[in-house]
């Protein structure tokens, strides 16, 4: 029998062995040869370890822009002014890349859109009846964007060069529009118009971005802003909204430490990579040390297994050596303890596992149910019977009441109308009459209370009809 400081030196080279053939496979898989790239790894200046956190990144980049706002580049003319004047915008950008795939970015943009009916068209008529021929219109909008990367993930090459993006937000837009009357004869309509306002902003985008330099990239971007308002040209013709759009290109500056990557460009796959690569130098190191430790301590384990034959031989194969065995020819099978002798049997009864208390919750679907079945219950004029368009509504309640095994309090009321004692009869059996449709459809009667109130428990005046329609009732309590 060997000890365990004999089998240990075998041991650790069969599980390096194992460890670094699983690195080397999965290398492969995720990028080419190991051995290939093994300098290159070694000396990879914007190596980032993967699931090292964000701090490892340059995350925060800065923005300018300009492009062209219309009402026509993606969406088709707006408001009926369908002839476009190019015009210039300008933007400024904040964005913290929170991951690869996602950032929040802060915009603002500003500009000028103008515009006009086309040679056919005479003028554009508001809801006021006024007429217009073309407008101009400054903004300003402050913005706040989700961005989604789209392709983080490269497996062609180490490092992105271009980035696909799709942007949504919220903001604000200020505007002040001008706008221009028609001189049509026969139309009295105003010579010209502007007015400052503001609305709530939905802007919606996609773009590319191509790396010039690490921390700077050529962004070409399309937004389009869907505005809450109908007057931003000026001619307001409500319930169409408005809207605008900005094609635009602008440069983007990631800044931060040097010594980090700018996680815009950076490949997870080239990471992972370059993890497995450098993992198997280390463990390659470390083999050829337990290698060279392990032929020192086989020589000395020769030397010593000689003189050990007598502390190894096991007669009857109950783990303890014979020398030490104090119970020889212990039968096959039998547990021995340490001077081999059979330890005794202890029966363990199996486990009893709790079962489980389970609750349940009144959800607000069941209140529904609930409140449906109060809405739709009707009785015959001064009877205690239930009209049948209300029995769909209890079946529901039924069926509550028999899954979830709920209990139930139904109240009955009267108006004012006929002796206390008769109204409390009847209140008390149009809840009993409630009580006994529930419990033929399978309900626990024993969970179900039926209480008659009279008329002593109005919700509503009794001196108008419709008081009384309403303080006639059977009010329903699920608990």
């Amino acid at each position: 029998m060997l000890y365990e400081w004999q089998t240990k030196p075998k041991k650790s080279i069969m599980k390096l062995n194992l460890k670094k053939a699983a690195l080397l496979i999965t290398g492969l898989l995720l990028g080419g040869s190991v051995f290939a790239q093994t300098s290159d790894t070694e000396n990879n200046t914007e190596y980032v370890k993967p699931f090292s956190g964000i701090d490892s990144y340059r995350t925060w980049s800065i923005g300018a822009n300009l492009g062209a706002p219309s009402l026509l580049l993606a969406t088709g003319g707006h408001n009926g002014f369908d002839h476009w004047t190019p015009t210039l915008g300008w933007g400024v950008s904040l964005r913290d890349q929170v991951v690869h795939a996602f950032g929040i970015q802060f915009d603002y943009n500003g500009g000028m859109v103008k515009g006009g009916v086309k040679d056919n068209q005479l003028y554009v008529t508001d809801i006021y009846g006024q007429h217009y021929t073309s407008f101009s219109t400054k903004y300003s909008q402050f913005s706040l964007s989700g961005v989604l990367n789209v392709a983080t993930v490269n497996y062609l090459r180490r490092k992105n060069a271009v980035s696909f993006y799709m942007t949504g937000g919220v903001g604000v837009v200020y505007y002040t529009p001008t706008v221009y009357g028609a001189v049509t004869p026969g139309i009295t309509t105003t010579t010209s118009a502007s007015f400052n306002s503001s609305n709530l902003v939905i802007p919606v985008g996609t773009g590319v971005k191509f790396r010039i330099a690490d921390p700077l990239a050529l962004n070409l971007g399309y937004n389009e802003n869907f505005i809450d308002g109908s007057s931003f040209n000026g001619a307001n013709q409500y319930p169409v909204m408005s809207h605008y759009a900005y094609g635009y290109a602008g440069l983007e500056y990631t800044f931060g430490k040097k010594s980090k990557p700018s996680i815009e460009w950076a490949n997870p796959i080239a990471s992972i990579h370059d993890e497995y690569t450098m993992e198997e130098i280390r463990l390659q190191k470390q083999l050829d040390a337990q290698k060279a430790m392990n032929a020192k301590l086989r020589a000395d384990m020769d030397a010593m297994n000689a003189n050990l034959a007598k502390y190894t031989t096991d007669s009857d194969n109950d783990g303890v050596a014979d020398f030490f065995d104090k119970c020889p020819g212990t039968p096959a099978g039998v547990k021995v303890d340490g001077s081999g002798c059979p330890l005794p049997v202890v029966v363990i009864p199996p486990a009893v596992t709790p079962k489980p208390d389970v609750k349940v919750y009144i959800t607000e679907e069941d209140r529904k149910i609930v409140k449906e079945a109060i809405r739709n219950l009707e009785f015959d004029f001064n009877k205690a019977t239930i009209r049948p368009h209300s029995f769909p509504s209890l079946d529901r309640v039924a069926q509550l009441l028999v899954e979830k095994n709920f209990s139930l309090k139904l109240a009955g009321h009267t108006d004012n109308v006929g002796s206390d004692d008769y109204n409390l009869k009847l209140s008390k059996n149009r809840a009993e009459s409630v009580k006994n449709y529930l419990v033929s459809k399978g309900a626990n009667p024993s969970t179900i209370e039926a209480t008659g109130y009279g008329k002593n428990q109005p919700i509503a005046t009794n001196k108008t009809a419709k008081g009384r329609q309403i303080n006639r009732r059977v009010e329903f309590t699920l608990f």
